[in-house]
């Protein structure tokens, strides 16, 4: 573990400690810390705004409710995340709507030409475009993995899928992307 998940690991648990014995303001602290995380899964499964703030407060509800039982036997925003996860198939599977995390914010980077950022726009554009037309099983290994950044343990306790699954979804999911993009990038 990093000096920085160490750090972030004892500020969670100190915030929800805080939380289980009354503070209020220390659970916002936490919905601070990590809306952003849960917005953008949101968006991942739904098109609209009002829907990913309808999705969020029942996210961080039942993280709220639920609270006592974290265990910490993970991170705080695993567990948040695996909460998300789950509330979103759930409304998925009521719905029978999916949308990848292809319409999450492009951020310019301010180091670069604007010739350099558009390329660099239309490139993250092709891919999360070709992400979309992955298998739902690969799709989602994918973003969690390299949109999210979690790691294979992590994305297996969000899903419940075996590590050697998610490592096998991720690995067909790179080999159709490089198909699908070859012509792109020769």
């Amino acid at each position: 573990m990093t000096l920085e998940a160490l750090i972030i690991k004892r500020r969670d648990n100190a915030l929800i400690k805080a939380t289980v014995s009354g503070d209020s303001q220390a659970f916002s602290k936490l919905i601070l810390f990590y809306k952003k995380r849960v917005r953008a899964l949101g968006m991942s499964f739904f098109k609209n705004e009002a829907d990913t703030d309808d999705f969020m407060q029942e996210v961080f509800i039942k993280a709220y409710t639920n609270l006592s039982k974290f265990r910490g036997e993970s991170s705080f925003s695993t567990w948040l995340t695996s909460i998300a996860y789950n509330t979103a198939v759930n409304a998925k599977n009521r719905r029978k709507e999916y949308l990848p995390i292809s319409d999450e914010e492009n951020i310019e980077d301010q180091n670069l030409t604007p010739e350099k950022n558009q390329i660099r726009k239309m490139t993250v554009l092709a891919v999360r475009e070709a992400v979309k037309d992955l298998p739902e099983k690969f799709a989602l290994c994918v973003e969690l993995y390299f949109f999210y950044d979690n790691s294979h343990a992590e994305i297996s306790e969000i899903t419940g899928l075996p590590v050697n699954t998610i490592k096998s979804h991720i690995f067909r999911a790179k080999k159709i992307l490089r198909e699908k993009l070859r012509g792109y990038y020769e």
